[in-house]
This record gives structure tokens, sequence and C-alpha cells, in this order.
């Protein structure tokens, strides 16, 4: 019988493949935005559903980056983890690493928020304060359009996560930013 992880079992699982401050530190910030997502769009009842997704979207990555997205999906069916759950991550590497593509609310928000919460860490780091509590809109937005800026963030990716939600790029930052602004300094 498939099961999901909760957030503790999850965490555990995501550290017998992860290691590096970094993944670690990027998944727990997706993990937050995706449960501040799940309360803003209506899915407060599957918040933690929604923040185990977050968690785990990059477990193979830091062991199996040429695998990402598929090898995520031979782990967790070895575990036992619910096929929704497997889906879910493997999705936001849809059109780049795997052909699975975000059907649900739940997964194009994983796909447009994985690489803008990085553009947007990125961009925190740069301001004078060193924090997304006073950045603007208009302010990443710059950052975005300059292609030598965080290039590892896909902005193709971000402003196709944008249209498959059915939203203005401003929006999606915008949403972004406040999601990254609860769990700052966290």
């Amino acid at each position: 019988m498939s099961y999901i992880p909760d957030l503790q079992q999850a965490w555990e699982l995501l550290n017998e493949y992860n290691h590096e401050e970094f993944h670690l530190k990027h998944s727990q910030i997706v993990s937050h935005v995706m449960g501040y997502f799940a309360e803003k769009l209506g899915y407060g009842d599957e918040k933690e559903f929604w923040a185990v997704v977050g968690l785990l979207h990059d477990l193979d990555f830091e062991m199996y980056p040429d695998q990402h997205c598929v090898k995520v999906q031979e782990i967790m069916a070895e575990k036992d983890i619910d096929p929704r759950l497997i889906r879910a991550v493997a999705s936001h590497g849809w059109g780049i690493c795997c052909d699975i593509e975000p059907e649900h609310e739940m997964e194009k928000v994983l796909y447009a928020t994985d690489e803008l919460t990085g553009l947007i860490g990125a961009a925190a780091l740069m301001r004078p304060s060193k924090s997304v509590q006073d950045m603007e809109v208009s302010s990443l937005k710059k950052k975005f359009k300059d292609k030598k800026f965080a290039q590892g963030c896909s902005r193709d990716v971000i402003k196709n996560g944008a249209e498959k939600l059915g939203w203005e790029l401003d929006k999606l930052f915008e949403q972004t930013i406040l999601a990254m602004r609860t769990i700052e300094g966290m």
C-alpha cells in the first residue's frame, strides 16, 4: 500500500540523497513556497502534501544530476510512495529532463516557482539588505531581463510556468516574493 510521507519523513528521505547545504536549503525554500501557495490558492487541506512535494522535488538531483526527474521516480516507487506524489515531483522537469507535463495546479506552481525561487534568492543577495523583505517586482524584473544574472535559472521555464498557471509574470513574481518573505531567516 503506497503512502505519502509527512514532512519529517520527507526531510529524512531528502537527507539520504542530499548532503550539500545549498540543495537542502533550496528544497526547504521550495517546500515553504509550495505550502504558502497551497493556502493562497484554496488547497489549505493539502498544505502538507504540497510542502512535501516541494521538499522532495530535487531528491535525485545531487546524486543523479544526469537522471534528474527520472531516477526520483524509481527511488520513490521502491519506497512505495504514493504515485500522485511521484508524478508531481517528476513533473517539474517537464520539457527539460522528463516528459510528464504539469497538469494539477500544484504541479504547475512547482514548475513555475522552482527556478524562480533561485532567481529571487540570487537577486536578494545583490540587494544592500540581502533580503526579500524590501524586494519589489520591478527590481526582480530587471534581474530577470539580465540574461547574465543567475544564468542557471531558466527564464523560459519561469515564463512557461506563469503561462501554464494563466498568470502574468508580474503576478507570479509578486506572489513568489511574498511567499519567500514569510520564510526568510528560518
